[in-house]
């Protein structure tokens, strides 16, 4: 007999609209408990709009959501104390401390988080005597990464973590959040860029214009084989989406009097067009 799975994130027919703008429409997504999870798609495709109607931030028209086998209409208040957020964007107090700011977000949970503050601040070189409004949009966002993360929540839920974050500081965001899974959280990683869910992510779903278009295993996105490729020949520039074999391509242009050639991941878009038309 197979075990049931158990699944942090259960959202069925979520349905928000704004008047006459789109918010998301009828999605439904199933996360389990364990998985880092990528929730990919461009600007305005509906990804905060799903993580704010998780968070009860939101009332929306339609459909159902738990978390952490809690419903998130309902239990609102044990549910923040499980789940770690970290906004799009870092908005505090500009007066505060650094420290102050910590403190206060482990206090509003009731809970006593100085040595794991303590050693997420070292390992992001926070500074936790300026204040907020000494701080650039990277530091804010480290300081966004501390609030989620003191806790050590059974959740993260993580809305473009990484904008604004130089390439170090990715990197130590990342061991962190694989830390964690180690010791258990689920992640769910909203993002617009697809070489870092592709390299942290074992998951990942796609929403577009407010629909999820499909949710695969992130090895299979590697599979398609899908690249663009930009050649310059005899100074002329021309680009093309490739999705055959790596040998073959190379062999193409191996008969061509090239001057430059770039091989690059797909554009979010090119990787879309590719699943709508798989499906």
């Amino acid at each position: 007999m197979s075990e049931k799975k158990a699944y942090a994130i259960e959202i069925e027919n979520l349905t928000k609209s704004y008047g006459k703008h789109r918010g998301v429409d009828a999605v439904s997504l199933q996360v389990e408990a364990g998985d880092i999870f990528g929730f990919l798609g461009p600007n305005g495709a509906g990804k905060s709009t799903t993580i704010r109607s998780m968070l009860g931030m939101l009332r929306f028209q339609e459909g159902k959501i738990r978390l952490l086998g809690l419903d998130a209409q309902k239990q609102q208040k044990e549910i923040l104390r499980q789940v770690g957020y970290m906004p799009s964007e870092a908005m505090f107090y500009p007066s505060m401390k650094v420290r102050e700011v910590i403190r206060f977000a482990a206090d509003a949970r009731g809970m006593d988080c100085r040595v794991e503050a303590e050693r997420l601040c070292e390992r992001l070189a926070v500074d936790r005597d300026k204040k907020i409004e000494e701080l650039s949009l990277g530091n804010r966002k480290k300081v966004s990464i501390v609030c989620a993360m003191q806790h050590r929540p059974k959740l993260l839920i993580l809305d473009e973590p990484t904008s604004g974050l130089d390439p170090l500081m990715q990197e130590a965001f990342f061991s962190l959040i694989q830390e964690a899974n180690k010791e258990g959280s689920t992640c769910f990683l909203s993002s617009h860029v697809l070489p870092e869910v592709r390299r942290y992510c074992r998951n990942v779903a796609f929403i577009k214009e407010g629909k999820l278009i499909c949710v695969d295993a992130v090895e299979n996105l590697t599979k398609s084989g899908l690249r663009r490729v930009k050649v310059r020949e005899g100074g002329q520039e021309r680009e093309f989406v490739y999705t055959g074999e790596m040998k073959a391509l190379i062999h193409q242009l191996g008969g061509m009097e090239l001057e430059d050639v770039l091989i690059e991941e797909p554009s979010l878009e090119e990787l879309f067009m590719h699943y709508y038309e798989r499906e």
